[in-house]
């Protein structure tokens, strides 16, 4: 689509990507495998785009949530292994060995499952998930019939153990150290002593997640593999950077489609929530909660219009939001509007939204939706 005929669109630089992906790389041991986490159509960025991007600059690996991304990616000729994260229907093993997908065994009972799925002769990969502290999936690495468990699955005819890995609950946080310690430990324990009651051994174990790579990285944490999410795209899980240099891959642009002319006292929006002070004019844009700008941020946005910051005024629509351009009359029908992007020409980013809306920058850039077109910069 020509970019003239977008109302409201997402600029995705690969060039960025690819930067971020290389800054990251060069932080990491000798050998460590960066893989890249394109789960949720690469947190709104585009998958199949983001995945080949990733490629080029150096990752080893590719991550994604279901079977549906991981297919989308092998249809599209992603060559590189590809591990689903999430939740597999059992039945779905044999199309997925046929497409090289390795999937994550979190339970004994889905191990079994997927092992009696397979055709004769099929080979599937899997790396065995451990609960250290998450809470969520994965073998509880602490409880002894759970550990048990874990050490059959290794056994099961078709399967293939690849890898071994954990989730960080806290290593983004302050505070969390003792407890990401403990996690860690807990973790390479029980790889050892799944190795020893197997007879094998992983080829990859992997641990480090965005706050992992930032913070603990020189604790002999990244291991065999990494796994940054928010790291990849150019967020930051918080105003600390580890030292590694990163820039945000997205930015959120939407065009005027109207200035409109109001008296003191007029009210604007569902609610009336916004009553005018003054006389003023307000700039309409063409983005609403549909594309992705949430709704709880009404009233509460600034927005880069003209090299200045304006404010977003009345609850934001379902397809529109208004601005304050009552000291900025230069403005016309047709003007850029920069929603979030990279901070440096002085529009907000991702992760000022975040905090102005109480969530993280991931829901931010997640949030963008399938009908705003993502414009692809090289």
């Amino acid at each position: 689509m020509e970019l003239r005929m977008t109302r409201t669109w997402a600029e995705i630089s690969l060039d960025a990507l690819r930067a971020n992906a290389k800054n990251m790389l060069a932080v990491l041991p000798g050998g460590t495998i960066l893989l890249g986490v394109v789960k949720a159509d690469a947190y709104g960025h585009g998958a199949v785009r983001c995945a080949a991007a990733l490629r080029e600059a150096g990752c080893g690996y590719l991550a994604v949530a279901s079977p549906g991304e991981a297919l989308e990616l092998r249809e599209a000729g992603e060559t590189l292994p590809i591990l689903i994260l999430g939740a597999v229907d059992p039945a779905l093993a044999p199309e997925l060995a046929d497409h090289r997908i390795t999937l994550a065994a979190e339970s004994l009972d889905k191990a079994r499952a997927l092992s009696a799925a397979l055709r004769p002769g099929q080979t599937l990969r899997i790396h065995i998930k451990l609960d250290t502290g998450m809470g969520r999936l994965g073998f509880r690495a602490a409880d002894a019939a759970q550990f048990a468990a874990a050490a059959e699955a290794l056994t099961l005819p078709g399967l293939e153990p690849e890898g071994i890995f954990t989730h960080f609950a806290v290593s983004d946080e302050p505070g969390g150290e003792d407890y990401t310690h403990r996690q860690f430990r807990l973790f390479t324990d029980a790889a050892d002593e799944l190795e020893r009651r197997w007879g094998g051994r992983f080829r990859l174990r992997h641990c480090a997640n965005s706050g992992a790579l930032l913070f603990y990285r020189d604790e002999g944490m990244c291991l065999d593999m990494v796994r940054p999410g928010l790291l990849t795209y150019g967020m930051y899980p918080d105003e600390r950077t580890g030292g590694v240099a990163l820039t945000p891959v997205m930015e959120f642009k939407s065009r005027v489609a109207a200035v409109t002319h109001h008296k003191k006292g007029d009210t604007i929006s569902y609610g009336r929530t916004w009553t005018a002070e003054r006389d003023c004019a307000l700039a309409v844009l063409p983005v609403g909660y549909a594309d992705g700008l949430l709704r709880c941020l009404s009233g509460r946005l600034e927005v880069l219009l003209r090299g200045r910051r304006v404010r977003q005024v009345g609850r934001i629509c379902m397809d529109m939001c208004m601005l304050d351009v009552t000291d900025l009359p230069e403005v016309r029908v047709g003007d850029t509007a920069t929603i979030f992007g990279r901070g440096t020409d002085g529009a907000p980013t991702a992760s000022e939204l975040a905090a102005l809306a109480g969530t993280i920058p991931y829901e931010i850039v997640c949030a963008v939706s399938k009908r705003v077109p993502r414009i692809y910069l090289e």
